[in-house]
């Protein structure tokens, strides 16, 4: 079943999460993520800080609830101070040490990597753009595993399914995800299953999502992707493969017309 943004953090908040810091972290993870499929690495380093000064609240309810958390707006305390103590709280391992040391890459990337400021360091980068998501993938899949009751693949799971790609080629109408652009069958296929992301889409959905010229020879061209190895097909079932993602993201198919 597929679950989005809103339902992850409707658990989130339903667990008692409070809902402001809840809103913060969806939208800062929400739109680094997309910055990163766009490659805009700059404001892809920016928005994980956002996510990470959430995050951190969120920490610091959990481990201190005697104590209320830093009001969003307020400078959080150094990184430093705030590990020593988050690690001296109550909870468990993961909100004690192993989520707070993963959320002070990304807030140090941010502030040491010539991201945030003007300066003569390392222009923002895939590598550490990809640091940055991945580790944001992780923190958030351990706080939908603490709060949701769910395993660690269970949740990971989760997260997966919420990266749903925004693909500015696609206006969504109806229900119906239109590409924009003038693109040849395989790669207007393509397009549409890298915005599924690892739910994939049914055939009779490609089928009525394509464009009327591409519909009769549709199975022929994902037998090609298949063929490719940049689609996995299970039954009626089409997946993007990661090489399918790379082509996408290479070729810029996801930007707009």
């Amino acid at each position: 079943m597929s679950v989005d943004a809103g339902t992850v953090a409707d658990g989130l908040v339903q667990s008692g999460v409070p809902q402001p810091l809840v809103e913060e972290l969806m939208e800062g993870f929400l739109e680094a993520k997309r910055r990163f499929y766009l490659e805009d690495y700059r404001p892809n380093a920016v928005e994980g800080a956002r996510y990470a000064e959430a995050a951190f609240r969120i920490l610091q309810w959990a481990t201190q609830p005697n104590e209320e958390f830093t009001p969003i707006g307020k400078d959080l305390p150094r990184v430093d101070l705030l590990l020593t103590k988050l690690l001296n709280g109550t909870g468990n391992t993961s909100v004690r040490k192993h989520i707070p040391r993963a959320l002070q890459v990304i807030y140090t990337i941010r502030n040491d990597r010539d991201v945030a400021h003007l300066g003569h360091g390392i222009d923002p980068n895939l590598m550490d753009a990809s640091v940055v998501v991945n580790l944001m993938s992780w923190t958030l899949a351990e706080l939908v595993r603490l709060y949701h009751s769910v395993t660690a693949d269970e949740a990971q799971k989760i997260v997966d399914q919420i990266v749903a790609r925004e693909v500015p080629a696609i206006q969504e109408v109806r229900g119906f995800p239109r590409v924009l652009r003038d693109l040849r069958a395989g790669e207007h296929c393509l397009v549409l299953l890298y915005r599924a992301g690892v739910d994939g889409v049914d055939f009779s959905d490609l089928r009525s999502w394509v464009r009327p010229k591409m519909q009769r020879n549709l199975r022929r061209t994902l037998s090609d992707l298949v063929a490719q190895d940049l689609v996995h097909r299970d039954d009626e079932t089409y997946i993007i493969l990661r090489p399918g993602e790379r082509y996408v993201e290479e070729h810029k198919l996801i930007e707009p017309a």
